[in-house]
């Protein structure tokens, strides 16, 4: 797809690095599925990762996690 951000670049699938912050929470997810524009470098979740992504990271601050580093599980 063409970059919604810089309309200059055309996305690509890539794994990617995502951090979620909340307060005193940081949740860290390594290899999440993401297209990742080629020219600025913006990268995009789509909405079901990113559901997963929030949900992980809810479970992890009932859990007390202050600081937590994961691989993404789908």
């Amino acid at each position: 797809m063409k970059c919604p951000i810089c309309h200059h670049g055309h996305t690509r699938p890539e794994r990617v690095t995502v951090t979620l912050d909340h307060g005193q929470i940081t949740v860290v997810f390594k290899d999440v599925p993401a297209e990742v524009c080629e020219n600025c470098g913006e990268q995009f979740v789509d909405e079901q990762t990113t559901a997963t992504l929030l949900r992980q990271a809810n479970d992890a601050a009932a859990k007390g996690v202050q600081l937590e580093v994961r691989s993404f599980a789908a």
